[in-house]
């Protein structure tokens, strides 16, 4: 009876100071945050970022590239701009040889001597149709592409001003590991990925 009495009590005089050791104090301004835990340590994580990824994101929808400056991804600038000036170039180039084979099927089947059709002799009515059909297409697609590229750019500003915030350092370090295989004297060259927080 009284083995088991003293059993209870170190049990939970065990349990008491393992739940008062968990209990933190988290203290925060606007450059600091301070962990004081009952184990004596100090951590200090300083803020990474003051960056806003909604300001980001709404820069980079009034005009492209803008959220990435604002980020200060300067080299992403060239990526945004050139890719919508390939876009852009290539709307353009469709959308001419698509009003140059609608006018010149629309001349051809109007039954109007006036009008003229610059391929005369080089495309069938059928073929002038169709090339305006396929060059429509094409614009129309590389259009949606534009869009998809311009909600692209947005995106990318609203996820790096999150990312940005992610402190990366020396603290946390991918280390390649060699693992000897014993069996049969044979090795194998394998990868781990070892995680170290500091």
């Amino acid at each position: 009876m009284k083995s088991s009495v003293i059993v209870w009590i170190l049990c939970l005089t065990g349990l008491s100071s393992v739940m008062a050791q968990d209990e933190t104090i988290i203290r925060a301004n606007t450059d600091t945050t301070v962990v004081i835990s009952d184990f004596g340590g100090i951590e200090t994580f300083q803020s990474k970022s003051t960056l806003d990824p909604d300001k980001a994101a709404l820069y980079s929808a009034v005009f492209p590239g803008l959220g990435q400056m604002y980020n200060k991804q300067y080299w992403k600038l060239p990526i945004v701009y050139g890719g919508a000036m390939v876009i852009g170039h290539f709307i353009k180039y469709n959308n001419d040889f698509y009003n140059a084979f609608r006018n010149a099927y629309i001349a051809e089947t109007d039954g109007d001597e006036s009008t003229t059709n610059p391929f005369e002799g080089q495309f069938s009515e059928e073929a002038l149709q169709l090339n305006a059909e396929r060059f429509k297409r094409n614009r129309d697609f590389m259009v949606i592409m534009g869009v998809v590229y311009y909600l692209v750019q947005i995106v990318d500003a609203h996820v790096s001003a999150h990312l940005i915030e992610f402190n990366i350092n020396d603290d946390l370090a991918l280390q390649p590991t060699y693992y000897p295989r014993e069996e049969y004297f044979a090795q194998n060259v394998g990868m781990s990925l070892v995680l170290k927080l500091k």
